[in-house]
């Protein structure tokens, strides 16, 4: 229904998706940041799930919260003596504006800051919308929320915290850390009793952003590089997750994996197709998603964890755990005797093999041949992982 209104409010989610990306001004960020959110606000409540007003007001108030705490320091930044020939709000001007405040109020303005990203991201403890938006979120909004928004987070992260407020970072980022790798294990133990196939793969993706945010306050050009190939084959395997969720809840009516067993003998191609998918989220070598999750993992363990072991084993024990779980959903989901529907479960339609097929094309590609993406990050990584 109002498929003019819904596909506008997607174009509109992208034009603040872009803004965000390519602002260079303090304001302007902020602008786009919040544009981003409010057709998304819309799309969820309008098309959403049984439970999706509440759940819908609740990802609300935790961002735009957590934006205006963000807001409220961006201004103080551009308040400071301007030491260039910038503008109050340009990024030249807020990264000499922060380095030389002193160290105190640095720690509170990363906190002002951080905060706005920690919940796009999200990180545990701020974590507790994602799942159920997720859920109760259409497909196409369900990508746009994992795929690129909480990328977001992470770009904000590289791009207007790290320079801005180098002493914050210092003094905070052993706590960032830890909370980090709390997420990733608190997220893959809940997803290993979840029922609802989109909902573990909802607290899959916090495990693998948690890995990611873990290692952004692990400055050096490894663990950098690594987040930035991993963010965008994350965005990709996410993709590709979805859509193969949206594909059996059209045939079957239900998420739950116990009612979804026998795939591969009514539906060969797309158990295959998940497979593929399945593997590439869990880092299987040869897959897209195996590069970026190795440079993380190098860059935490030269860069942090050799004088904290239980960071690197705790970040380690989400890999295994998110083996198991993702094992765990295939078998009961591909595998074992056909269960009964009301529906005929036919395989992929042409134009969803075209679709899942360019998911699987890139992850093959980018797993076994990653040197162009890796030569694509390389000059804004030491630019990043340099910046005093």
């Amino acid at each position: 229904e109002n498929e003019g209104f819904f596909y506008g409010l997607i174009l509109l989610t992208q034009a603040g998706l872009n803004g965000v990306f390519l602002a260079h001004d303090a304001l302007l960020f902020y602008v786009f940041w919040e544009l981003a959110l409010i057709p998304v606000y819309f799309l969820c409540s309008l098309w959403g799930g049984e439970k999706r007003i509440p759940v819908t007001f609740k990802f609300f108030v935790y961002t735009f919260t957590g934006s205006l705490l963000m807001l409220s320091a961006l201004i103080y930044l551009s308040f400071q003596p301007n030491t260039t020939q910038f503008d109050a709000y340009s990024w030249e001007h807020l990264v000499a504006a922060g380095k030389q405040l002193p160290a105190g109020t640095q720690n509170v303005l990363f906190v002002l800051i951080f905060l706005a990203f920690a919940v796009k991201m999200p990180i545990f403890p701020f974590h507790t919308w994602q799942p159920d938006a997720y859920e109760q979120s259409p497909t196409a909004v369900t990508i746009l929320l994992s795929a690129l928004m909480v990328k977001m987070g992470l770009y904000a992260v590289l791009r207007w915290l790290l320079p801005v407020v180098p002493a914050g970072v210092q003094y905070w980022s052993q706590a960032v850390i830890w909370l980090s790798v709390i997420g990733i294990l608190y997220a893959s133990c809940i997803a290993m009793v979840q029922t609802d196939i989109k909902r573990l793969v909802a607290y899959s993706s916090i495990a693998h952003i948690g890995l990611m945010c873990a290692v952004a306050f692990v400055p050096n050009v490894v663990s950098i590089q690594g987040i930035m190939v991993q963010m965008f084959n994350h965005g990709i395997n996410i993709t590709g997750m979805w859509l193969i969720i949206s594909f059996l809840e059209n045939r079957y009516a239900t998420r739950n994996m116990s009612k979804l067993g026998g795939l591969a003998s009514t539906a060969p191609a797309m158990a295959i197709a998940l497979l593929i998918i399945s593997f590439a989220n869990i880092a299987l070598p040869l897959t897209n998603g195996f590069i970026g999750e190795f440079m993380m993992f190098t860059g935490l363990f030269t860069g942090y964890a050799q004088h904290h072991i239980f960071v690197m084993l705790i970040a380690g024990s989400g890999v295994i755990l998110g083996a198991v779980y993702t094992l765990g959903m295939i078998q009961k989901t591909a595998y074992g005797d056909a269960v009964p529907t009301e529906n005929t479960v036919t395989d992929l339609s042409l134009n969803e093999l075209i679709g899942i097929s360019i998911i699987i094309v890139l992850i093959l590609v980018l797993g076994i041949y990653p040197k162009p993406l890796i030569e694509l990050t390389e000059a804004a990584t030491k630019s990043i992982a340099l910046m005093p």
